[in-house]
């Protein structure tokens, strides 16, 4: 993002409570070895714990906004002093009456500015931090007020339950792909709507396809997939809840070694170049989709400054959304597009609304 972006962005608000992203398919491409230095964009922090289960020797979370960075500093003191079944009870996935106990017995772990902030908004700790994001409150918006003149919590229900493949198809289009579903789908994803309510519309200033025609066929097309059935994405979509589903840092078998290496994470408030300075080279990047807001001019002087801090060899992730953006096709010298790759991961991956997952590997 550029400096220009932040100014006219309000950045001194939670934007995502959770990573939108699919750690899974994020540590298949990123391949990260034991000892490896990682740069990750900070969001919610989520998909930079999951990196730690490769035992790197530093993952730096970075982000502008610190807003988002007391939120993964509260996770990660979470992660850090509270057993399994405690963590998720404090964050929100199960239900809970003791969350501020909870908050209490970690915030000293907390820095002075995090700690004021969260002190200042318990309410959002008692209610569950991972419901506390604009994205999220977008989503509770729609499954709670407009997906119901839909469809029932049962036909909700009937399309995530497990089925074979032609039964998934056959539902989607003779139950689920009604008039309404299209009408109302496609006026609450519009890019006005989802501007304004769900991200901001300064990240959606690039875009120049119709967003609710883009989002309305990915969405399609993974609706009649079983993938969707146990999506946790696409559950918190439809319903305003995880349900059983986890991300990748929170499941019971990756617990563990997250926490043990959880001081792995050192959490940095700036752009994801700025950090090269000070920690030098990175065998692995996680950039989200930072490039998505960004105009051509400041895509290529972003890029061309990371790799300034990749080391030979390093694996750079980062998806494309709506606004396509490749760093080997502007630095053909110095990155490889790993395509077989990405187009395998792509297929699989739970953030179903975006268009691909790039990884590049710096040559």
């Amino acid at each position: 993002m550029s400096n220009s972006l932040t100014k006219r962005v309000d950045f001194n608000i939670i934007r995502y409570a959770n990573c939108w992203e699919d750690a899974d398919i994020l540590l298949e491409g990123l391949q990260p070895r034991a000892g490896d230095k990682i740069l990750s964009v900070g969001s919610a922090g989520d998909n930079s714990f999951a990196l730690l289960t490769s035992n790197p020797s530093v993952v730096v979370a970075v982000d502008v906004n610190r807003i988002q960075l007391y939120l993964i500093e509260l996770k990660k003191a979470g992660i850090k002093r509270l057993d399994y079944a405690s963590l998720l009870s404090f964050l929100g996935f199960t239900a809970s009456t003791q969350r501020e106990k909870y908050f209490d017995a970690i915030k000293e772990a907390l820095s002075v500015d995090a700690r004021k902030y969260w002190e200042a908004n318990r309410h959002l700790i008692r209610d569950g931090v991972i419901y506390a994001g604009k994205f999220e409150q977008y989503f509770k918006l729609f499954s709670q007020k407009i997906l119901p003149f839909i469809h029932s919590k049962e036909t909700v229900a009937a399309l995530l339950h497990a089925k074979p493949a032609s039964a998934q198809q056959a539902f989607y289009q003779h139950k689920w792909n009604t008039w309404r579903w299209r009408l109302l789908f496609k006026l609450l994803f519009s890019k006005y709507v989802m501007g304004k309510y769900g991200r901001d519309p300064e990240f959606l200033k690039e875009v120049d396809i119709s967003v609710s025609d883009y989002i309305f066929q990915k969405a399609g097309k993974h609706l009649q997939s079983t993938l969707c059935q146990d999506n946790f994405i696409l559950h918190f979509n439809l319903t305003g809840n995880f349900g059983n589903l986890l991300p990748n840092y929170l499941t019971k078998e990756n617990f563990t070694l997250i926490q043990s290496n959880i001081d792995a994470v050192e959490i940095k408030q700036g752009y994801a170049q700025d950090v090269i300075q000070k920690y030098g080279t990175f065998n692995c990047m996680n950039l989200s989709n930072i490039f998505e807001y960004m105009d051509n001019d400041t895509f290529k002087n972003t890029a061309e400054a990371l790799i300034q801090g990749a080391a030979k060899d390093c694996n750079i992730a980062y998806w494309n959304l709506m606004v396509p953006r490749r760093i080997a096709e502007i630095c053909p010298n110095n990155v490889a597009y790993q395509q077989d790759l990405s187009l395998a991961l792509s297929e699989k991956d739970k953030g179903f609304f975006y268009k691909q997952l790039i990884i590049d590997k710096v040559i």
